[in-house]
C-alpha cells in the first residue's frame, strides 16, 4: 500500500500540530517527557481540552463521539501528540472499554458511560490479570454471583495501572463453571467507590506508583452493568485486547525517543568525539531505525486492514513495539554514559534546578528505561504472544 503523505494529509498535520502548540499546558508537558506517571488531573485536564475540540476519541465512531478522520489521519494525530510531549488520553476509557460498550453494551450503558469517558469525568482501570491469573487469564479466579437484580462480586486484581485514581472498573469475573475455562467469564463494570473495594500500592521499579493491588470483597454490581451476554466476557477480552496489542506497539512514543536518543548522542562525548560519530553508536542505531520505519509500516498496514490475520498481527506488533521501545531507551542510557545515573528532578522544577554537569535530556530517561522492562510482560508477555502467533498462522 502507499502510505505517502498528500497535501491534505500535510496541511492536517500542521493543523494538529499549531493546536498542541497552543493548547497543551507546559507543565503537563514537561512532566510527562520526564517520565512521570501522569497524573489524574494532568489526564483530565488534557483529554478535556482534547474533547471540547472533538478529538478525545478519534478511532471511535462518528455517531458515538468519533472524528470521521482515516486511519492515517489518526496516525498523524497521535504522531504529533507523542513528538510534542502530550500525556496519551487515559487509554482504559478511550482505547479499551469504550470500543467494547459501542460494540457489545446496551443502549443504556452507551449513553451512560461513553460521554463521561471522551470527557474524562470518568477515568477507568482494568481488572483482569490477578495474582494466580497473569498471563493465563482463562484460570482467573474472581467470582461473581446472580442475586436478584444485581452480581455479587468477590476476589483479587494486581497490576491494576491508574487504580488508584480511576472511577471505574471493567472487570472479568466467573459466573459460571464450564468445561472449558475461556466459558463463564463475564465482562462486568464496577464503581471503584464500593465501600468492598480497597486499593493497595505497587512500587515499580522506577520508584513510581501506577500500578495497584485491588481486592474486591462483597461488592454488588448491578445486573444492568453486564456488557453483553453472560459468559461471553472471554470474547469481548479478546477484542479488547487486540485493541490493546496495537496501542502498545508504542510507534509514536519509539519515534521520540528515537529522535531524543539521536540529540543524546550529539551533544554526549566519548573521548572527547560526539557518541553520534562514534562508529559502534552508528550501528546500533541503524539497525533501531530500520526495525522503527518496518514497525511503522505494520501499524499502518493493521491500521488500513490490509495486514496478516488481525491477532497474529497486533501480537506480532506489541511484541516487536515493545522490544524496540527497551532498545532504543538502552542505547539512549548507553550514549549518555555516567549521567544516566537514576536522577529524578521535581516534576515541577526546570532545567536550572539540574547540576549543571547534567544533560538537559537526561532527566526521568532512567525511569522510562526502568518502568519499560515491564512492556514484555503486561498486555501478555512475549511467550504468550509468540504462542498466539503460532496458532493463529497454523490454521492456514
Amino acid at each position: 500500500m502507499n502510505f505517502d503523505f498528500s497535501p491534505e494529509d500535510t496541511a492536517f498535520r500542521e493543523e494538529v500540530r499549531d493546536f498542541i502548540r497552543k493548547h497543551l499546558p507546559g507543565d503537563i508537558a514537561q512532566r510527562y517527557a520526564r517520565g512521570y506517571h501522569p497524573k489524574k488531573e494532568d489526564l483530565q485536564t488534557w483529554q478535556a481540552i482534547l474533547n471540547e475540540r472533538g478529538w478525545a476519541a478519534p478511532h471511535w465512531p462518528v455517531e458515538f463521539g468519533g472524528t470521521g478522520w482515516s486511519p492515517l489521519q489518526q496516525f498523524i494525530f497521535d504522531d504529533e501528540c507523542a513528538a510534542a510531549d502530550a500525556p496519551p488520553t487515559s487509554p482504559f476509557g478511550t482505547r479499551l472499554v469504550g470500543p467494547v460498550i459501542y460494540t457489545f453494551g446496551s443502549d443504556e450503558q452507551k449513553a451512560k458511560y461513553l460521554p463521561k469517558i471522551l470527557s474524562a469525568e470518568t477515568l477507568w482501570c482494568q481488572g483482569f490479570s490477578e495474582p494466580g491469573a497473569g498471563s493465563d487469564l482463562a484460570s482467573l479466579q474472581t467470582r461473581a454471583v446472580r442475586d436478584g437484580d444485581s452480581y455479587v462480586v468477590n476476589g483479587r486484581k494486581i497490576w491494576t495501572t491508574e487504580g488508584h485514581f480511576a472511577d471505574m472498573m471493567f472487570c472479568l469475573a466467573r459466573t459460571s463453571q464450564e468445561a472449558m475455562r475461556q466459558e463463564g467469564i463475564s465482562f462486568l463494570l464496577l464503581d471503584m467507590r464500593d465501600p468492598g473495594i480497597t486499593v493497595r500500592p505497587i512500587r515499580t521499579l522506577d520508584s513510581g506508583h501506577t500500578v495497584n493491588e485491588v481486592f474486591i470483597d462483597q461488592v454488588r454490581v448491578p445486573a444492568k452493568d453486564l456488557v453483553g451476554q453472560e459468559g461471553k466476557g472471554w470474547s469481548y477480552a479478546k477484542f479488547l485486547l487486540e485493541n490493546e496489542r496495537t496501542v502498545n506497539s508504542f510507534i509514536h512514543h519509539s519515534k521520540r525517543a528515537f529522535r531524543r536518543t539521536m540529540d543524546i548522542a550529539k551533544e554526549a562525548r566519548q573521548d572527547g568525539v560526539p557518541v553520534f560519530d562514534t562508529p559502534d553508536f552508528r550501528r546500533r542505531a541503524a539497525r533501531l531505525e530500520i526495525d522503527l520505519r518496518a514497525l511503522e509500516w505494520g501499524v499502518l498496514a493493521m491500521l488500513y486492514g490490509s495486514g496478516p490475520d488481525s491477532a497474529a498481527a497486533a501480537s506480532a506488533l506489541k511484541l516487536k513495539g515493545c522490544s524496540l521501545q527497551q532498545d532504543i531507551l538502552g542505547l539512549a542510557l548507553d550514549a549518555l554514559g555516567p549521567d544516566a545515573i537514576a536522577y529524578y528532578p521535581e516534576p515541577n522544577g526546570s532545567d536550572a534546578d539540574l547540576p549543571t554537569w547534567y544533560s538537559s535530556e537526561a532527566p526521568g530517561l532512567m525511569a522510562q528505561f526502568l518502568y519499560r522492562r515491564a512492556g514484555t510482560i503486561y498486555a501478555g508477555t512475549s511467550e504468550v504472544q509468540r504462542s498466539i502467533i503460532y496458532k493463529q498462522l497454523s490454521r492456514r
